[in-house]
């Protein structure tokens, strides 16, 4: 059967009725993320400028932050409505694809559905050198249904507390991040942090697909999330880390369980899992990270099984134009308690030549044996697709994209999905900021 994918992404604040329409446009801003467009008002009249461009956890240039206290080249650019209440800079952003999914094959199926994200901030910077910032993200992919949205190749977590999803990408949670975290600078080169979240984010992986600039345009989730970054809605997670220069560590202590089949509650927090990640911005185009998590029962079908994961990536951007150019190459890999360790890679770019037009494609495997009984595998997909975006007003862009995928499946997997399957989506944008 041919599956079809319908995607709304949204992320949307109202942080304050008095934010104000100071949106920077795609052709400085080609990609929206997070939530640093702020300035060190309480800061002295002499030290404004050169405050007011600082990240969230040190003196670099915001736009090296990504999501949770991930990193991303510092050439990176955010977009977003901003305004200003009181001493705190406000933003808010919304990301809503419509997406219809087919994909053929024995296993395909088709979907027409809504998903995304809504997400503001408020962010106070210190002129001792303090900065706090509050983080509320959400998610509309609950109304999508339990079983979430054909996707060939993807398992993990459940829709009813019993059955693990086979082909098909869970919805994400309908609340993704409520996060604070506080940063002490001592100087123009290094600064201590704090980051609390329920939920957050811990420190492993890269940044989450859908905040990753190589990644965010495509409305389809990775195969490869359950090896790189879906620890990126965590119900409970505590991170310090120290910034000297271009380099970062971090430690969390969080909640290793994942999300279960509530989509609308919130859980109860632990901290029972650990994860540590080395970053470091070697050059303004280029971010690397490192990160090793030990994962106490991550899978509610699995309560017995605890889970080792380690991660690597390099991300590359390059300004072209009024837009911009980024690649992701990432790898992961995973054990059950000491047992047999699976891996993942992918390979992803995004090029934005203008405020018009966005390209993307990705190519990743996995090795997995979550598809059929007593089977290992290793299965493939490729993926390309584009986007044509209109600008409706200076804060608001609608979009009509699409893409086309290709799986390839081992012989061992070949009567299952009918051979090497391919596939399809189409979907309409709505971005705000």
């Amino acid at each position: 059967m041919k599956p079809r994918m319908f995607s709304i992404v949204a992320c949307l604040s109202a942080a304050s009725p008095a934010f104000a329409q100071e949106h920077h446009d795609h052709d400085t801003a080609p990609a929206a993320q997070h939530d640093h467009r702020t300035m060190e008002h309480d800061a002295p009249p002499e030290d404004h400028d050169a405050h007011k461009m600082r990240g969230l956890y040190g003196s670099y240039g915001m736009g090296r932050d990504a999501s949770g206290t991930s990193w991303q080249p510092d050439v990176s650019t955010h977009g977003g409505v901003h305004g200003r209440a009181a001493n705190w800079d406000l933003m808010g952003h919304a990301l809503l694809n419509g997406v219809y999914v087919w994909q053929e094959g024995a296993r395909g199926d088709e979907k027409a559905f809504l998903a995304g994200m809504f997400m503001g901030a408020a962010r106070r910077d210190f002129a001792n050198n303090d900065t706090v910032n509050l983080r509320l993200m959400m998610s509309p992919d609950p109304l999508m249904g339990k079983s979430g949205y054909p996707l060939l190749f993807a398992a993990g977590e459940t829709a009813d507390g019993a059955t693990e999803l086979i082909d098909a990408q869970h919805p994400h949670d309908l609340f993704m991040e409520l996060s604070a975290s506080y940063t002490h600078r001592f100087d123009d080169g290094s600064s201590v942090f704090g980051y609390v979240g329920l939920p957050g984010e811990p420190a492993f992986g890269p940044p989450a697909f859908m905040h990753r600039l190589s990644a965010m345009d495509s409305p389809e989730a990775p195969l490869s999330h359950h090896w790189i970054d879906s620890t990126h809605i965590t119900f409970g997670v505590v991170t310090a880390g120290y910034v000297r220069g271009p380099f970062k560590i971090e430690a969390s202590r969080f909640r290793g369980r994942e999300p279960d089949q509530d989509r609308f509650d919130i859980e109860e927090p632990r901290l029972d899992s650990t994860a540590v990640r080395v970053s470091v911005n070697p050059a303004e185009r280029l971010s690397l990270q490192v990160s090793w998590a030990d994962i106490e029962s991550p899978e509610q079908l699995h309560p017995d099984e605890d889970e080792e994961r380690w991660s690597a990536s390099a991300i590359y951007a390059q300004p072209i134009g009024s837009g911009l150019w980024t690649t992701t190459f990432a790898f992961g890999t995973k054990a059950h308690d000491g047992g047999h360790w699976h891996n993942a890679w992918l390979i992803e770019s995004a090029l934005k030549p203008n405020d018009e037009w966005t390209y993307f494609a990705r190519a990743e495997q996995i090795e997995t044996g979550a598809l059929a009984p007593d089977i290992e595998a290793d299965v493939q997909r490729l993926s390309v697709g584009a986007i044509r975006d209109f600008r409706i007003s200076d804060s608001t862009v609608i979009g009509v994209g699409a893409l086309v995928q290709q799986h390839f499946a081992p012989d061992s997997l070949e009567d299952l999905y009918g051979g090497d399957p391919n596939g399809g989506v189409a979907f309409v944008r709505l971005k705000i900021g």
